[in-house]
């Protein structure tokens, strides 16, 4: 069912989502697949629909930030500031789990993954239901991630009850995660919301080790097409696949003839809001294998760079 953002359409939403049914929602960052949280049934539901893994966690989409103390046990200081700054946005806080949140949201962990979303559509939806709703990417799991309702039609059509085309989601890439479950604040899935805005706020912070929770989004292979897809440096002087049909995506073009080429801005943050969607193109093209020229390797590039790291193979 493709719904819009109308006012009895997202009645209908809450509805199909209140009697346990999934329904695709936009949000800034990318399209979420939205179940229930406190039903059990949508939950397994979400993991059927995807092919997702089922000690992969899920992120509870919450209408306020003072819904935490009902899915977190603890709730530091650092979240309340956080969350003061961020939210509605796209922030990811990972907390010790309440002991009434289900073992299929936590992935069988200690802690919960939350967010409070900031698209007009999620929160209407959120409003209408009353209650959290589990949101992973509204895609196969490990393939592209859905920006835009076709999208997100092309790959879980009759799968999944309905979804609500918001257009295309702003932000275009996944939310920052930060883990507050332990003694030190954990970068774990960089976004949007970078390291330094997030420095005023906390304690200095530690990326992830093996200690970390689990978290959405961290496979080696992640978000990546169907196509074979490889990274490249931007001077690179000729094709790696000269008898091949290569296209090219990249912020200037190449030296050496493409079949494709998908032009991407100089700026990460309107970079990282097209990135997903020429990856849907592209993976749509006649093109045989796909190029991706990595862009300039400093901090503000970040989640960029992890997320074209795990869509892309190295040559």
């Amino acid at each position: 069912m493709h719904l819009t953002s109308g006012t009895d359409d997202l009645t209908t939403a809450a509805n199909l989502l209140r009697a346990g049914e999934l329904v695709a929602l936009p949000t800034e960052t990318v399209y979420g697949l939205a179940g229930d949280a406190g039903n059990p049934d949508a939950l397994r539901a979400i993991f059927q629909a995807k092919g997702r893994p089922a000690d992969h966690p899920l992120i509870v989409h919450l209408a306020a930030a003072e819904q935490l103390p009902a899915w977190a046990a603890v709730v530091p200081e650092a979240a309340w500031r956080l969350a003061s700054a961020f939210w509605p946005g796209p922030l990811t806080l990972v907390l010790p789990a309440a002991r009434t949140v289900s073992p299929l949201v936590t992935g069988g962990q200690t802690t919960v993954a939350l967010r409070v979303p900031a698209h007009p559509v999620f929160q209407a939806v959120l409003q209408r239901l009353g209650r959290g709703l589990a949101a992973p990417s509204a895609n196969p799991f490990g393939r592209i991630s859905p920006t835009t309702a076709l999208h997100v039609q092309r790959h879980l059509a009759g799968r999944i009850a309905a979804v609500v085309d918001g257009g295309p989601c702003p932000v275009g890439i996944e939310s920052t995660i930060v883990d507050l479950s332990g003694d030190h604040p954990r970068l774990l899935r960089p976004g949007r919301i970078t390291a330094e805005a997030l420095a005023p706020h906390l304690p200095p912070i530690l990326t992830t080790d093996a200690t970390a929770p689990r978290v959405p989004g961290m496979l080696d292979s992640h978000y990546a097409p169907s196509k074979p897809c490889y990274r490249i440096p931007i001077d690179l002087h000729e094709s790696p696949f000269p008898d091949r049909r290569p296209g090219l995506i990249a912020t200037r073009p190449v030296d050496w003839p493409v079949a494709r080429f998908w032009p991407m801005p100089a700026v990460p943050e309107d970079y990282a809001s097209m990135l997903y969607s020429v990856l849907h193109q592209a993976d749509g093209s006649d093109c045989d294998v796909l190029l991706i020229a990595l862009p300039p390797d400093d901090s503000a590039w970040i989640a960029v760079h992890d997320r074209i790291r795990r869509a892309a193979r190295s040559l």
